[in-house]
């Protein structure tokens, strides 16, 4: 009896426990407006500091463009420290094009629309989620 009990009370606080953190999950909303053509789809990435620029990021998103725009959600994301990254993929083959002098060839941007020459920067491209989020990023 008493290992039933215990067996019931471990399995309450494991209930209890997740739904909490379902609780304290915010969702980001992300939407691109100025995408110069609807060829292809747009890929994101959400990133925290030690995913930024070395993989596919904690959740991805592919959206198909109509009329130039696009709204992704990321949901059930805890509170913490993000950025996002998305890239116009216009011929649809899951990566950046580059040309010969090392310029990307598809259209890129970022959370907070850092302006800048060289490679991306999560401390210039960094939020903090706090509360469910509406972000606008420019191309």
């Amino acid at each position: 009896m008493k290992t039933l009990s215990t067996l019931i009370v471990l399995g309450l606080s494991i209930l209890f426990t997740n739904a909490q953190e379902t609780g304290n999950s915010k969702t980001i909303t992300v939407t691109i407006e100025n995408i110069t053509n609807n060829n292809g789809h747009v890929l994101l990435a959400l990133h925290t500091e030690n995913t930024f620029m070395k993989g596919n990021g904690i959740q991805t998103q592919e959206s198909k463009i109509i009329d130039g725009k696009i709204t992704v959600t990321f949901e059930n994301v805890k509170v913490g420290s993000y950025a996002i990254m998305a890239l116009h993929d216009e011929n649809d083959n899951k990566t950046m094009d580059f040309s010969e002098s090392g310029m990307p060839k598809e259209s890129y941007g970022m959370s907070n629309n850092p302006a800048g020459f060289g490679p991306p920067q999560f401390a210039t491209a960094k939020f903090d989620l706090k509360e469910d989020l509406d972000l606008k990023i420019i191309f």
